[in-house]
């Protein structure tokens, strides 16, 4: 792969999703879209950039050179200190909020294989306090192969190693060999779609939430493309609603109108509830 068949592909990428891929990352991704090439019977990285920008089938095959690109590494009940700050300080303020409604939106953004999606639901369905209520947890990602191993909802050791026996006996049944899947009543409160975290117009399309679970994503984008994707997500929140990231993460220096919420357990942001209050500042 020469420089300029790189800085060709990487630009096409980022322009699509938004992940950019940086100098130092140009052996590894030829070393990750050359069984693309191959697959497509393409000689080279500049015939596979013309097949990218103008052959019929270039959509798909964008979609898989992401596929090729992005890692999906996750488990169940990751970040145990952030989920147990929501479930004990976040969720008493959501049911007095929701009280009227009894409706509660969760959305695990970026959710890969499916464990944080279902990692929530778990939570809920451990929440007395939400027993009989309209409870929906939607998870999203870019990659459709991730999703349909969401969808299928079984898992190996290494998705469970942060998960107790109590927990594991509860919300999961024996699927064969060493892997268990997710119990039938926790997976009919959580449904997951394919979606570009960048695309304003499909953003239009989810529902509103309550909170959104946008963990180790951001660390895919640039400045630009976080920002971008700030805006989306806080237009999905409703007022007052909770955006969740990595403990890697935070907004600042991204300008992004939410305000700094400081739990006992944990740091979050919060889409304020009256229009302007946050200043276009993190606080």
């Amino acid at each position: 792969m020469t420089a300029e068949e790189f800085r060709l592909l990487r630009d096409h990428v980022y322009s699509h999703c938004g992940i950019l891929v940086h100098e130092d990352m140009k052996f590894v991704m030829e070393r990750r879209l050359w069984p693309r090439l191959e697959t497509l019977g393409v000689p080279d990285f500049s015939a596979y950039h013309r097949y990218l920008r103008y052959d019929a089938n270039r959509h798909a095959e964008l979609e898989a050179a992401v596929e090729s690109l992005t890692t999906h590494e996750t488990y169940f009940f990751r970040e145990p200190s952030q989920l147990k700050a929501f479930r004990e300080e976040l969720l008493p303020v959501l049911e007095k909020r929701n009280a009227r409604t009894k409706r509660l939106r969760l959305w695990s953004a970026g959710c890969s294989s499916g464990e944080e999606a279902y990692t929530l639901a778990m939570v809920l369905k451990d929440e007395p306090r939400f027993e009989g209520w309209d409870v929906e947890v939607y998870g999203s990602d870019i990659s459709r192969r991730v999703l349909t191993m969401a969808r299928r909802a079984e898992y190996g050791p290494s998705a469970l190693r942060a998960t107790s026996a109590d927990l594991l006996e509860r919300f999961f049944v024996p699927a064969g060999n060493t892997k268990v899947r997710v119990r039938d009543d926790v997976r009919a409160m959580v449904s997951f779609g394919h979606h570009n975290l960048l695309d304003e117009a499909g953003s239009q399309l989810v529902m509103k939430m309550d909170a959104v679970f946008c963990r180790n994503v951001m660390i895919y984008f640039d400045q630009s493309a976080r920002r971008k994707v700030l805006r989306i997500l806080r237009d999905r929140l409703v007022p007052g609603g909770y955006l969740l990231l990595g403990h890697s993460e935070n907004l600042l220096n991204l300008g992004a109108d939410f305000e700094l919420v400081h739990l006992r357990g944990d740091l979050v942001y919060r889409r304020p509830e009256l229009p302007g209050l946050a200043g276009g500042e993190v606080r």
